[in-house]
């Protein structure tokens, strides 16, 4: 009687912990069991899009400067976020349909218009230019473009903030790409890491399917880049 007391106790931990999901068992199965690293990078990058919103973190290197981004991107493809560059300068970034706005502080003005004489019509305001549908950073189809992922290795699994998830990495002309793919729930892109001597860098996905309300800014707080090219 014992043992069946200790065999039905078991069974009720069991069923508890994995009814409906696994089954009782000392070994997780692999969800990508059987497919090649190609195509776990193809059904990340269909399950990112097909996710619809999510948010980015991350921080690297542009023309050998540190820099730091922090963006969300809604289901409509607009999306909002900051861009730090240190020395570089900081600036806000918002695209609303098709329509981009930037807002940057004095550094940053002035090294993206030079000595151009007027950068102070900038201050404190949007500045507003066409959105280039495809090219844009919140571009969801740019970004997880399962055309350039090809010729990937798989590694060891890893963790990526407490989630299992599944390593694929890319080797081409001294520049190597890392990418974690969730192994848990929906397979989406938790980290992309890139190690190369001209733009190391490392982007940290989440919130995937979260609500992202994005609004444009008011009239009077935006100006037109092309008429004050103008001028």
């Amino acid at each position: 009687m014992a043992a069946n007391r200790k065999l039905l106790a078991a069974a009720v931990v069991c069923a508890v912990a994995f009814v409906g999901i696994t089954g009782c068992s000392s070994e997780e199965k692999d969800p990508f069991e059987g497919m090649s690293a190609d195509k776990i990078a193809k059904k990340a990058a269909d399950a990112s899009k097909d996710a619809g919103s999510f948010k980015v973190t991350g921080e690297g290197k542009q023309e050998g400067k540190p820099i730091k981004v922090d963006f969300s991107v809604a289901k409509s493809g607009d999306c909002e976020g900051k861009m730090d560059g240190g020395a570089g300068g900081t600036a806000e970034f918002l695209v609303s349909g098709d329509t981009q706005y930037m807002k940057g502080d004095k550094a940053y003005w002035e090294k993206a218009m030079g000595s151009s004489g007027k950068t102070s019509s900038f201050e404190g305001k949007w500045v507003k230019s066409p959105n280039a549908k495809g090219a844009g950073v919140c571009d969801a189809e740019a970004m997880f473009q399962s055309k350039d992922l090809k010729k990937l290795k798989r590694e060891k699994d890893a963790e990526v903030d407490g989630k299992k998830a599944a390593v694929l990495t890319k080797d081409k002309s001294g520049k190597k790409t890392t990418f974690y793919v969730a192994a848990e729930g929906k397979p989406y892109f938790l980290k992309v890491v890139t190690t190369s001597k001209e733009d190391p860098g490392t982007m940290n996905f989440s919130d995937y399917g979260k609500s992202v309300a994005i609004k444009a800014p008011a009239p009077d707080e935006v100006v037109d880049l092309e008429e004050l090219m103008k001028s």
